[in-house]
């Protein structure tokens, strides 16, 4: 017969060292002033960018107003306006295939004025669109960048650095590190209008560390998030929550009896109180990352708990002689190997991420590696220690009742 673990023992010791934790983490909440909150929750700016250099400069002074876009295969510039028929002229990269080429079309449309800013040979093909939406021309020049081949790598480190100067701001790194593309997300510090998104291109490009030069940062996309829709998300974020929780508990209750799950959301209300003392002391950023990470260790707590009270159930019609506390060491103790294989499974995806991923995705994976580790302790010791706690109190209040009506009579 297989040695049956005795955790009932460990259950007061380990709620006690659970509750310092959590206690900790709640002082550190309040000392250090709360999450330290990505942009997602809290007004500022989100950019990404690019580091191109140039490849063509061009100016519109005609009548009405001359456009700009690209996709993967053809620059388009759209004429349009009061006054002005409408045309749209395209020019693809497999007929125009380098910037001489290119810069001889641009010119043949009127108000267009076009200068290259690096060699006529370079290919049109490795053009990239360096701004969001259909951006106007005008007598300010608009640049069109392009990633040359075999360009030297940037590293997240050199883009930090570059913008320590500016405060708080986060970056991450976006597709291929050949692509030197990079997320960057600067909370509002007051600044207003185009200040931000000025201050963190400047100090990209007259970085010596970067040598990108002036007009070597394309930006792709820039977003500003306002006040209110990150309080909004802040909302939704603590609902959504909350009916985690509540839609737990009432499938434990349906599944379980009702002190079954009570353990469970108390296991689970555990592992969310240990990754909020992790991040608090950690500073690592709170964002939307971090609450799909929040919920994804409270759906794998959650399960490994329903896998132990299942076989506390079956253990109670099997071992009928055993003692409730029997039942609950010898189910955890039948259900350990299953728990340690399928946790360090997991886990070693989970360390794949961390070791290989950079930014909000490193994050991402040490928060689950935190959180798996406090959902197999939580299940063991919180939701069933709490359960065989149940299970003494009520056989006590059992045994008074009767010594009162032994009394009475």
């Amino acid at each position: 017969m297989k040695k049956i673990i005795r955790f009932s023992k460990t259950f007061l010791a380990c709620a006690i060292a659970s509750v310092v934790l959590i206690g900790a983490g709640l002082a550190g909440y309040i000392l250090k002033g709360g999450f330290n909150l990505g942009v997602d929750f809290q007004a500022g700016l989100i950019q990404e960018v690019q580091f191109a250099p140039p490849a063509l400069r061009l100016t519109y002074n005609g009548a009405g107003n001359a456009s700009i876009s690209f996709d993967r295969n053809t620059l388009y510039i759209v004429i349009s306006g009061s006054g002005v028929e409408g045309k749209t002229h395209a020019f693809p990269y497999a007929e125009y295939t380098t910037v001489g080429s290119m810069m001889s079309a641009l010119s043949g449309v009127n108000g267009i004025g076009v200068s290259a800013a690096t060699s006529s040979d370079v290919q049109t093909s490795l053009f990239v669109q360096s701004a969001a939406g259909n951006p106007q021309l005008s007598a300010e020049p608009f640049v069109v960048h392009y990633l040359p081949l075999n360009a030297a790598l940037i590293s997240i480190e050199q883009v930090r650095e570059s913008l320590s100067s500016l405060g708080e701001v986060s970056v991450q790194v976006l597709g291929r590190s050949e692509e030197r593309r990079f997320m960057i997300r600067m909370e509002d510090s007051g600044m207003e209008g185009g200040a931000p998104a000025e201050a963190i291109i400047t100090a990209l490009e007259t970085s010596p560390d970067l040598n990108a030069g002036i007009d070597g940062v394309a930006v792709t996309s820039s977003n500003y998030v306002g006040s209110r829709f990150s309080k909004a998300l802040s909302h939704q974020a603590a609902i959504l929550m909350a009916l985690t929780l509540l839609l737990i508990l009432a499938y434990a209750s349906i599944r379980f009896k009702p002190q079954y799950a009570i353990g469970a959301v108390l296991a689970i209300v555990h592992d969310a109180l240990i990754m909020v003392a992790f991040i608090t002391w950690t500073r690592m950023e709170f964002n939307t990352t971090t609450i799909a990470a929040i919920l994804t260790i409270l759906g794998y707590s959650i399960n490994d708990t329903i896998v132990i009270f299942d076989r506390i159930r079956e253990s109670r019609r099997l071992y009928p002689e055993d003692s409730f506390v029997d039942a609950l060491d010898r189910s955890i103790t039948e259900t350990l190997g299953r728990t340690v294989i399928t946790t360090v499974t997991t886990m070693l995806a989970v360390v794949s991420l961390y070791i290989f991923t950079t930014g909000s995705m490193k994050d991402f994976a040490l928060a689950l590696l935190i959180g798996m580790t406090s959902g197999v302790y939580s299940t063991i010791f919180i939701a069933c220690g709490f359960v065989n706690f149940w299970d003494i109190t009520a056989k006590k209040n059992e045994k008074k009742r009767k010594g009162a009506v032994a009394a009475t009579a």
